[in-house]
């Protein structure tokens, strides 16, 4: 009989754990976002993150972007089967999604107004901060259609090439401020969550 209630007890404990995991996964912080940070500019990516020309096979036109959150990497489509491949960070586990946008809005050095779900989930966080150096957007930011996600710069240039967001896309300043210049307002955003066959 014990046994019985010993068993009882661990396996209602796992139940209590199994459904309290997605809040607990809600409530981590987002490690990039640190208002008043100033990004380490001589931080090095490791070259798997660092901006370059690759072979890109995909039916997408020139110009359009296409984010990897499996592979965080932004590829900007080129002619000739090749792409500009960015290092991303993308959104920690619970944030991530997909879909098919556009860029409806550019910005340089952005103000941030962390939206109402951010800040419930992180109350510590300023409710406006003015663009700048400090700002967890970074250099430039890239509206993506009518959702509250961007692509944007970070103050956190060691997040690239993780899973910390919740659920915007962040390249280090150089390679936002690259991109941003070569991608106006109307440019196709396809973010796909597993690669492509």
């Amino acid at each position: 009989m014990t046994d019985f209630r010993r068993l009882t007890g661990m396996f209602v404990a796992a139940i209590g754990l199994i459904l309290s995991a997605p809040q607990a996964i809600a409530q981590q912080p987002d490690r990039g976002d640190e208002p008043g940070l100033v990004a380490d500019d001589a931080y090095q990516l490791d070259p798997e993150w660092q901006k370059q020309v690759v072979y890109f096979r995909t039916t997408e036109a020139p110009g359009t972007i296409i984010v990897s959150t499996a592979e965080r990497h932004l590829y900007l489509v080129q002619p000739g089967g090749r792409a500009i491949r960015y290092g991303i960070g993308v959104g920690r586990d619970g944030f991530q999604w997909q879909g098919l946008v556009t860029i409806t809005n550019k910005k340089e050095w952005p103000d941030w107004t962390p939206p109402t779900e951010m800040i419930q989930r992180q109350p510590y966080l300023p409710r406006f901060m003015a663009g700048g150096p400090g700002n967890p957007l970074g250099a430039r930011a890239m509206y993506l259609g009518t959702t509250v996600y961007r692509i944007h710069g970070t103050n956190r240039p060691d997040t690239i090439g993780t899973k910390v967001s919740s659920g915007c896309f962040r390249l280090v300043n150089n390679d936002v401020a690259d991109l941003y210049d070569r991608v106006p307002v109307g440019t196709k955003v396809v973010i796909r969550q597993k690669p492509e066959l």
